[in-house]
């Protein structure tokens, strides 16, 4: 398959001006909490530079590498690309934001009153779950695909709304840890749950319901969001659609699109919850008083 994508050229394998904007936003991260940073602020520690740079990395690979190419044309990539960009992105910038940017940008003006309002569990719960159900509706994603700006503008509205439900989880700030470790867990097993229609309408459609995927006119259009036009019209004429980059049937990538989705999401919801599970206990375990008589143990 890799030679065949050779055919769209540089550009749009490897997106360079996605990546300068990438490396933009990791410079700006570098200067505002290194040399730029002002008296009385800490540094980031190496763990949340870590975090911050790997999601970094992680953002290029997902929107700019050829993987965002592939899932134009198959939808198990998209679902790939799906599940990382929501699900495991976000917590990677959370955790490695430090916490004197997060009050100046959560405690800013305007913005405020509303970051209150929608990183309320429920309302960031039902939020990002109902736009994710309602963007993989046939009528929905096939628009989202037919248009530069609807597809930028909804991919950016569903990705806010997946950063409000995770600072449920991780929240950057004091006064947003709303929720006890117990219903953190009983939060993200809440977020399964709400996730699963939609990946069961794909995994168990007996058709294929994108247009974007079935339809040369439709899949064409789909390709333009990632393909510079002038290279998209000079290979029109001898791409038929998805299945000249690919052998496997429609209807089986699109299950396994759904399936990739599912599974993934519950190994990033299981290692969250262990996460947590593991960070109660051992906070409660420091926390209990020794027995009468028992000295403590210094460290």
């Amino acid at each position: 398959m890799w030679l065949e994508l050779q055919i769209f050229g540089f550009r749009a394998l490897w997106s360079p001006y996605y990546l300068l904007f990438v490396l933009a936003l990791s410079v700006v991260y570098f200067y505002f909490t290194g040399p730029g940073r002002k008296k009385g602020t800490e540094r980031p520690n190496s763990v949340q530079q870590l975090m911050f740079y790997s999601g970094m990395l992680l953002l290029y690979v997902i929107k700019g590498s050829p993987v965002d190419l592939l899932g134009h044309i198959m939808f198990t990539a998209h679902m790939t690309q799906m599940a990382l960009y929501y699900l495991l992105f976000p917590i990677l910038i959370i955790k490695g934001v430090p916490k004197w940017m997060w009050e100046k940008v959560l405690d800013s003006g305007v913005f405020r009153p509303i970051a209150r309002l929608l990183t309320r569990p429920l309302i960031s719960l039902i939020l990002f779950n109902g736009l994710f159900s309602l963007y993989h509706m046939p009528v929905i994603f096939d628009f989202a695909k037919s248009s530069d700006l609807a597809h930028s503008v909804i991919s950016t509205i569903i990705l806010f709304t997946a950063f409000c439900m995770w600072i449920s989880i991780f929240p950057p700030l004091e006064e947003m840890d709303r929720l006890s470790p117990i219903m953190k867990i009983g939060f993200i097993f809440a977020n399964g749950v709400l996730i699963t229609p939609a990946c069961g309408l794909i995994i168990f459609a007996g058709y294929p319901l994108y247009e974007t995927y079935s339809e040369a006119g439709a899949w064409m259009q789909a390709m333009s969001l990632c393909v510079p036009a002038n290279v998209l019209n000079d290979i029109a004429g001898s791409l038929s659609g998805p299945n000249y980059f690919t052998p496997m049937p429609l209807i089986e990538d699109q299950q396994l699109g759904g399936i990739i989705m599912k599974i993934t999401q519950e190994i990033i919801f299981g290692s969250v919850i262990a996460y947590i599970f593991f960070s109660w206990f051992n906070r409660e375990r420091d926390t209990i008083d020794p027995l009468p008589g028992e000295v403590p143990s210094e460290t």
